[in-house]
């Protein structure tokens, strides 16, 4: 029967097809079940991931079909993330290194950084951003990139998220700018201050991870894993993120679906939620003033988990 497939388009439509079959989960970089074939395709076929629409109608040798066969028939089977089987996530416009030390590349906060964290950032300049939990370096490094006159600190306590980072700067050809630091949010950053901290740090519930498809499994639970109500780094943030920001620093994090949670446990904080082009999405930016004001009521939130704030 594979035979019968005789040309890209072909083999696209198949995967999708078989994907849905096998009731696949997506969302590590594709939310689809055509574009994740698409992406796997092209990977095997060593083909760019903007190939033009004309070279569908190319027609492959069995060897070709056999070896995007084997690419599909994996996803199928092991549930591995593509990203994972590519070795490659796409992420604010440019191409990462992606592998089981750090999670798929895939937070709404690209959308930001794409647009230089307008409006957000108004008219400063930011010169020093922390990109904190910043596992394969995705927002930290996309950061430098779109914003070249940044310096930027890359920050997280896995030594093997860190590696993949730094390999990542060297990609990217960032390495003038930014540097990876392993430290446990701001415990090995001493005084440093920045204009900007950027986070998008593990945000899901202890009983959710563990209800979580096959696909989340090939992930750290590290980098997924935030304690009984997704919060506890969230909270951690707040607290210490005073003393490490400019008078007029910022700070952006991602708590996804922990959003409501975050808001009904602190509702005198002005969160600002960030609307992206497919609604909310758990983004929540707030000023430094704000989080000095409201600092004792995120002090009282940790102290009743039993953690400390530095």
């Amino acid at each position: 029967m594979s035979s019968e497939l005789r040309t890209i388009i072909d083999l696209i439509r198949y995967g999708a097809s078989r994907f849905g079959a096998a009731g696949l989960t997506f969302g590590h970089g594709c939310d689809n079940a055509l574009d994740e074939a698409t992406q796997l395709t092209l990977h095997a076929l060593h083909l760019p991931h903007d190939l033009p629409p004309a070279y569908g109608a190319g027609r492959l040798t069995a060897e070709e079909r056999g070896e995007v066969l084997a690419l599909f028939q994996r996803r199928i089977d092991e549930r591995t993330p593509a990203c994972y089987l590519t070795g490659e996530a796409w992420f604010a416009g440019l191409s990462f290194k992606s592998d089981a030390r750090a999670l798929v590349p895939r937070s709404p906060i690209a959308e930001l950084i794409e647009v230089h964290y307008q409006p957000w950032l108004g008219d400063r300049d930011p010169q020093a951003v922390l990109d904190l939990c910043t596992g394969s370096g995705c927002i930290g490094i996309a950061t430098a990139v779109h914003l070249p006159r940044t310096q930027v600190d890359l920050v997280d306590v896995s030594p093997e998220a860190l590696a993949l980072a730094r390999e990542n700067i060297e990609r990217l050809h960032v390495g003038a700018r930014v540097r990876a630091i392993r430290s446990d949010l701001f415990a090995a950053l001493g005084n440093a201050r920045y204009d900007l901290i950027v986070s998008n740090p593990p945000y899901v519930p202890a009983a959710d991870v563990r209800a979580l498809p096959r696909e989340y499994g090939h992930e750290p639970a590290l980098g997924l894993e935030a304690g009984d109500d997704g919060l506890d780094f969230a909270l951690r943030i707040m607290a210490d993120a005073p003393a490490h920001l400019a008078d007029e620093g910022l700070v952006i994090v991602e708590v996804g679906d922990s959003e409501a949670a975050l808001s009904a446990l602190l509702p005198r904080v002005p969160f600002a939620w960030v609307e992206f082009k497919v609604g909310q999405m758990g983004v929540f930016v707030l000023e430094r003033a704000d989080l000095v004001a409201h600092r004792d009521d995120v002090l009282t939130l940790l102290d009743a988990r039993g953690i400390a704030a530095r």
